[in-house]
């Protein structure tokens, strides 16, 4: 649903907490010219900050509820002002509704960031549970009341809107904006208030499907129960231990009851997740269809500047490629002893010491350290964040603390933003949080870079400085840790190739079957999905490896899969092929690289992605583009082999 409001960017503060490190744009400029103040890449641990403080937001739940009776009145009167008004529509009335739109949606933004931040840390608390539910139907309820606008603007001609232009010469400054948001949207548009206000209570559905699946995923089923380990302890297998176990645990068969463990878990809970997932694969569709999509599929490509002739191509030289990873995998067996590498063999970290965990201060140190060949400002924004009250760092389960981790925009306050992690010592979660880091640095350059509207992005951009952080962290162990400690954490990078460039793809192509199999349908038999991402699965996966005959339920813990924003994970395999790209053009000329990089992320939606791509960094996005990708996996399959056989 193209709702006016610019909701907040979950990829996932007070100025008393963290003051900004500059004005805007030229600021930003000035620095990448500028050798970074003394001691900016200097972390003092005392000020290390593992917990957020959401005050900055909010001093409490009842100051929250305020904010939000305000800005019901807020909406109230944006309808009562514009509705008459929008009747003899001119460029004045419209830039005022513009700009009351963005006042409302800086206000709402910041009131949900607190409320999703709180429902994170505790799922169950009944308070932001319900209050969740109220923003959601709020959007709703906006939409349809206000859809007069939507409506109108979508059916300007272009001509009518050069007179628009021509009469207010402050809209100019929104002419991207309301290209991107209204001029392109022409064919995709309500027929009327009536049919907005249907589409309105689809959106609201599927926001509360959301937050139900991800509620079921945090309480029931990633929780598989206890294990007895060989050695008689009590093992609780749930969403942070099954990871850390199978990444840890030298004893395979300890490694073997986790994983069967969770497997046939998943079993059990995906009769009521195939219920609620045809819930929420209609209503996308449906959705969809309403706005003259052909299906939710078709809407994510246009959305993203994409074809479906991309995507395709892209999921082609994947699958065909994926002899890429044998070696990788024979490699792993041998490395491990073992004679047939089996699923839970996959993740045990490659260290004299597979239980060895790492202080979360070490890893911020070799995370800041990747840095040094970047401009000065991804420093600051580093050291700034990490002691700021920003990050809220260790799992608590037991607690209601979700599974994963993400990073949640700020950009009203012209800061990182939130980080949320599960850390639990691991080589994978130093890669999280680098991960997550390459999208506060790029929330804060656009936040002081560009006006409120064009902070965001598709999916794919925005997971591009994300992913190019990792191939800055691991370039950083390879030049300097010893070779054990550089290919455990290659060992890991490769893995992560693999996830990138054969799961993420596969979950797309699953949810996009998954959309067949449940349209027109009333019920859906659990079997058939079982069936479906079993098949899938092995179309990606090397039939060396020794996964269980029967089908898998792997698909019922995919969060992403429940998300409103449909077909997203197939933006992790698009961004880190382009990533790979861009960080071969850094190792060519690490200067000139940073600059045009600050550029980039700080254009936010000034242009369109392929225009971005093009202007900055001559990159288009075809075969040539993902063919490099898997070029560049043997390349490190190869360095592995070598690193290793030089130890």
């Amino acid at each position: 649903m193209k709702v006016k409001i610019f909701a907040v960017i979950i990829i996932a503060a007070a100025i008393f907490l963290m003051a900004p490190l500059g004005g805007g744009a030229q600021s930003v400029d000035q620095r990448a010219s500028e050798d970074a103040s003394e001691g900016a890449n200097q972390l003092d641990e005392t000020k290390i900050t593992t917990s957020w403080d959401l005050s900055f937001l909010f001093e409490d739940k009842d100051g929250a509820r305020v904010e939000f009776d305000r800005i019901k009145l807020q909406a109230e009167r944006i309808n009562e002002t514009y509705r008459p008004a929008f009747e003899e529509l001119n460029g004045p009335v419209l830039l005022g509704f513009i700009e009351d739109e963005k006042s409302l949606s800086i206000s709402l933004d910041l009131l949900s960031t607190y409320v999703y931040a709180q429902n994170s840390l505790n799922v169950n608390d009944d308070f932001f549970e319900t209050f969740i539910s109220e923003i959601q139907t709020f959007y709703a309820d906006y939409y349809a009341a206000t859809s007069f606008a939507e409506i109108r603007l979508k059916s300007l001609s272009r001509d009518e809107w050069e007179i628009l232009f021509g009469q207010e010469p402050g809209l100019e400054e929104y002419r991207t904006y309301l290209e991107n948001s209204y001029i392109r949207y022409a064919d995709h548009r309500p027929r009327n208030e009536t049919h907005a206000a249907f589409i309105a209570e689809i959106g609201d559905n599927l926001m509360k499907l959301e937050t139900q699946a991800l509620k079921e995923i945090t309480n029931n089923v990633t929780v598989a129960g206890n294990i007895t380990l060989t050695e008689g302890t009590e093992y609780p297998v749930n969403s942070q231990s099954y990871y850390k176990l199978l990444s840890t645990d030298a004893d395979r068969e300890n490694r073997k009851l986790c994983y069967d463990k969770r497997f046939y878990h998943l079993k059990n809970e995906s009769d009521k997740m195939a219920a609620l997932y045809l819930q929420k694969a209609k209503a996308g569709d449906l959705l969809s269809r309403e706005l003259n999509h052909s299906d939710a599929y078709a809407s994510k490509i246009f959305d993203s500047y994409l074809s479906e002739e991309q995507i395709e191509e892209m999921n082609s030289v994947f699958k065909e490629r994926k002899d890429a990873f044998y070696g990788y995998h024979e490699f792993r067996r041998e490395k491990m002893g073992v004679g047939r590498l089996m699923p839970y063999d996959m993740f045990l970290q490659l260290t004299d010491d597979p239980d060895e965990v790492y202080t979360y201060s070490e890893t911020l140190a070799e995370v800041g350290a990747s840095y040094a060949g970047m401009n000065p400002i991804f420093g600051e924004i580093f050291i700034n964040t990490v002691t700021a009250n920003l990050i809220d760092v260790y799992p608590r389960p037991e607690e209601g603390k979700q599974p994963g981790g993400y990073c949640m925009s700020l950009f009203p306050l012209k800061l990182s933003g939130l980080i949320f992690l599960n850390f639990d010592g691991l080589i994978t979660d130093k890669k999280t949080l680098t991960h997550e880091m390459g999208h506060a640095t790029n929330f804060y350059l656009m936040g002081n870079a560009v006006d409120y509207v064009y902070c965001g992005g598709e999916n794919y951009e925005m997971e591009i400085p994300s992913t190019f952080n990792e191939e800055l962290f691991v370039d950083y162990v390879l030049q300097n840790y010893d070779q054990k400690t550089a290919v455990a954490v290659l060992d890991q990078h490769i893995r992560d190739y693999e996830n990138y460039f054969t799961f993420q793809p596969m979950i797309a192509e699953f949810e996009h079957q998954a959309h067949i199999l449940c349209d027109g349908r009333d019920g859906i038999e659990v079997s058939e999905l079982n069936a479906l991402w079993t098949r899938l699965s092995k179309e990606y996966e090397d039939e060396n490896i020794g996964y269980y005959d029967e089908d898998s339920a792997g698909w019922t813990y995919i969060s992403h899969i429940y998300l409103t924003n449909n077909y997203y994970t197939f933006s992790y395999s698009l961004s880190k092929a382009i990533t790979l790209s861009l960080f071969k053009k850094y190792k060519e000329d690490p200067q000139e690289f940073s600059e045009r990089y600050v550029s980039y992320l700080s254009a936010g939606t000034t242009e369109t992605p392929p225009e971005k791509l093009e202007k900055y960094f001559g990159i288009e996005i075809n075969s040539t583009l993902f063919e490099d990708a898997m070029d560049v996996v043997e390349m490190r399959v190869n360095q592995l082999k070598e690193l290793d056989e030089g130890q």
